[in-house]
Parts: structure tokens; C-alpha cells; sequence
């Protein structure tokens, strides 16, 4: 099994990235939830063409309808992984086309039941994540709850590099999943002053500040001036915060407004330091931007793995 896998970062986790990782050794991936089934078909297909039969997911967050999961899986997605729902009503239709199937769970009850649901990996999600979190957990208390299960268990949650990865691993995880340390890489699809605040951040925050597009889902940011200002003002809900209308920025979709869930990627403009900068908190340990290869070469060194440990099989 391949240990180390990238996080599926939303909109800023493309084929680009996901198919240096992979063809790097690791485990590549990409959000799908919001794409639209013609184009999550393409992406698909084109990583497929680049990296064979080698191992990458799609995810899906399953608070939204999986309106692209089927022509992924017609296109050849080798695997899927669930987060944010319960997704046994789509594991029928994953297995009738051979895809594996991960599912990311903030806890053991959580991981029993997918366990016996028959996923084939379980994605244990730490409170340390970035982007949106489900668990309130700390990842390294999590890990001995769902290690004994006998399930491939993928660690993640503030990793950022080989020593992390060793922890994990060490603690009963089959492989380490990062995703602000791949978000802060030349391939990934992030607004450079995105990356260059991934590289200067120390501080992250778990809020409901930036929750335009999907609310009531707690998420971890980095600490900037729209956090800032909700937070001197009471943090106030939806409707009564300071600056609600306010303009951003524009994406090539249309205008960016404040407390947009929205990561700024590359192609927007605007006050990018101001608009929503997922993060873990292992962020104040980034301090450069490398390529997704030269990142998997240093991620291996530095955890204690061969270049060739686990790239046979997913």
C-alpha cells in the first residue's frame, strides 16, 4: 500500500497535482464534488492517461448530491472517497464498476460502521485538518481508537512532512494523507499569494466564519483580516456580519464576496489575503514551495521509506 496519499483540497487539488503525486508514488487526488459530471469525466480520463494503472481518488463530499460520481466511475476513477455524508446508499454503484472505496470518519463509532459497510480504507480525520473538519478529535488519540479494526487506516490531519508521516505510521496507520503541505507545491492550483501565506502563516483557526456555499460546517483557515474582523465584532452569523456584501474579488466564474468558502486559485484577483485560506496547523512548518516530486522524494527520506515501499499496489 502506497503511504502516503494527498488530501483531496477542493477546487485547488486538480489533475496536475494529482498526477505528479502519483506518478511520484504517492496516492494523488482531486475534488470532484462541484465539478460537473462532463468535465469530472475529462479530468478522469486524463489522469488516467498519464499514470496507467497506477493508484488516485476522487472525492466526494456527501453534505452536496454526487452529481459527478458516475461519470467518474464510468470514466475509469479508480477510487473513491466519501467525506461529509453517509455514503452507503453509493457503495453499490462504486463496487458494480471495481472501485475502491475510502471513507473519512472523526471517530470509532464512525469507523465501525464503515468498516462493516465494507469500505476498503478509512480515512481518520484529526481536529488539526485543514479545510473542512469533521472531527473534534485529536488525530493521535484518534489513530489507537480505529488501528486495531483491521482496515487499512489512512492518517490525517496537520502532517506536513516525513516525521509526521513515521508518527502515523508508527501509531497503527497504514499511510499519511497531507493536504496544506501539497496545496503549497508548484502544481496545485492555489493562488501564488495563497501559497505564500501557506509559507509565512503560523496561526490557523476552527470556525464557521467562511461558510458562504456551505454553512454550519466547521472549517480550519488561517488567521487574516475577514476572521479578524468577524471575530472583533462578535462573531455574528450570517446576515449581521461586518462587510457581508463586500466584493473581494473576482473569480473567472464571477465576483468573490467575503466569507466565501471559496479558495482563491489561480486566475482570481483581488484581496486574496482576505478571502477564505484553508490551512492545518501544521502550516507554521511550510516554508517553502517545491515540486510535487521533489516533496515526495524529501516526504520519503525523511519518514524512513525506500523509493520503492508500497508503489505495487494502492
Amino acid at each position: 500500500m502506497r503511504p502516503i496519499w494527498q488530501a483531496p483540497t477542493g477546487s485547488v487539488a486538480g489533475p496536475e497535482l494529482c498526477v505528479a503525486v502519483t506518478l511520484a508514488g504517492g496516492v494523488g487526488a482531486m475534488g470532484l464534488t462541484w465539478t460537473p459530471p462532463e468535465e469530472a469525466a475529462r479530468v478522469v480520463r486524463e489522469v488516467l492517461a498519464e499514470v496507467g494503472e497506477s493508484p488516485f481518488l476522487g472525492n466526494f463530499a456527501l453534505a452536496f448530491p454526487p452529481e459527478a460520481l458516475t461519470a467518474s466511475l464510468e470514466a475509469g476513477l479508480p477510487i473513491v472517497s466519501f467525506s461529509w455524508g453517509d455514503p452507503r446508499p453509493w457503495l453499490p454503484l462504486c463496487r458494480s464498476f471495481g472501485a475502491k472505496i475510502a471513507v473519512q470518519i472523526a471517530n470509532l463509532d464512525g469507523a465501525k460502521a464503515m468498516s462493516d459497510a465494507g469500505a476498503d480504507f478509512l480515512i481518520a480525520q484529526g481536529v488539526e485538518a485543514g479545510g473542512h473538519v469533521q472531527s473534534t478529535t485529536a488525530l493521535f488519540d484518534l489513530l489507537p481508537q480505529v488501528a486495531e479494526l483491521g482496515i487499512p487506516i489512512i492518517a490525517a490531519g496537520g502532517l506536513v512532512n516525513g516525521h509526521d508521516i513515521r508518527l502515523a505510521l508508527d501509531a497503527g496507520a497504514s499511510a499519511a494523507m497531507l493536504g496544506t503541505r501539497f496545496v503549497a507545491t508548484r502544481e496545485s492550483r492555489a493562488h501564488p499569494k495563497y501559497k505564500e501565506s501557506l509559507v509565512n502563516g503560523k496561526t490557523t483557526a476552527l470556525t464557521t466564519c467562511f461558510d458562504g456555499g456551505w454553512p454550519s460546517a466547521p472549517h480550519r483557515v488561517l488567521r487574516n483580516s475577514t476572521l479578524e474582523r468577524w471575530e472583533a465584532s462578535g462573531c455574528p452569523a450570517s446576515g449581521g456580519r461586518p462587510g457581508e456584501n463586500e466584493t473581494l474579488g473576482h473569480a473567472p466564474g464571477g465576483a468573490i464576496f467575503r466569507y466565501e468558502d471559496t479558495a482563491p486559485r489561480i486566475g482570481f484577483e483581488g484581496e486574496i489575503e482576505a478571502m477564505c485560506l484553508y490551512a492545518g496547523t501544521g502550516v507554521s512548518r511550510i516554508d517553502d514551495l517545491p515540486s510535487a516530486a521533489e516533496l515526495m522524494v524529501r516526504l520519503r527520506r525523511e519518514a524512513g521509506l525506500s523509493a520503492t515501499d508500497g508503489t505495487l499496489s494502492p
